[in-house]
């Protein structure tokens, strides 16, 4: 755990330490910013990295290993609903509690004045994950290709976009990419990991990656289909 957790303050430097040099630099070139602004930034930089630390060692200590855990107990149950109701709720449940998309949620609410309520744009993104999850998993099991799951699932795309409103189409696009963050991200690769690591004649290389790209078509179709209905 020492040796995982220097290893992360390390890692976890090096990837801030070129945002603050920079900053700091325009502090004492260009911006010249109030003396109590800078050292507020200073002391959200140390908490900033002190996060991100701790959540990156929970990360690797305890969410990778349980999703692995989780993926390869789902297939021992030889339950085809029992793996789609699991996989659902757990591609919902880390959705509606990841960082970027509850930003995305607020900053939308915040724009539309409401038209588009924070919490309902959170739960269709869950839905619209937890779907594609489920639809990973089953690729996994029933062994079709994800390129033809992918040209499917873009076809879909470019349909919704001309019958959906404008404003619509950019909202569901950032709804995918920020389905991808540090909570959702090592959860669903773990869970397919473990997933396909157990099963018979697949690669946990070929078979177990690929669920993060299909997860975040599902927040695209789900917000695009909101916007027809909405609009």
């Amino acid at each position: 755990m020492r040796k995982l957790l220097w290893h992360t303050i390390i890692e976890v430097t090096k990837a801030i330490g070129p945002l603050i040099g920079v900053i700091i630099v325009l502090q004492f070139t260009l911006v010249d910013a109030a003396a109590e602004v800078f050292i507020q930034f200073l002391i959200g930089t140390i908490m900033a990295i002190s996060g991100m630390v701790l959540f990156l060692v929970g990360i690797d200590a305890g969410i990778l290993p349980a999703g692995k855990i989780v993926g390869a107990g789902l297939i021992h149950r030889r339950s085809l609903w029992l793996i789609v109701a699991v996989a659902f709720l757990i591609g919902f449940a880390t959705t509606i509690a990841e960082p970027d998309v509850l930003v995305l949620a607020r900053q939308a609410d915040i724009i539309t004045e409401g038209a588009v309520p924070a919490r309902y744009l959170t739960y269709i993104i869950g839905i619209g994950v937890a779907f594609f999850v489920v639809m990973a998993m089953l690729r996994i099991i029933l062994g079709f290709r994800i390129t033809h799951l992918l040209t499917a699932s873009y076809l879909i795309i470019i349909i919704l976009s001309l019958f959906t409103p404008a404003e619509y189409v950019s909202l569901a696009f950032d709804s995918g990419s920020v389905t991808t963050g540090a909570l959702t991200a090592p959860i669903v690769i773990s869970l397919g990991i473990g997933f396909s690591s157990v099963l018979a004649g697949k690669s946990a290389i070929a078979d177990g990656f690929g669920l993060l790209g299909l997860a975040s078509i599902g927040p695209i179709i789900a917000v695009m289909i909101m916007g027809i209905v909405l609009g």
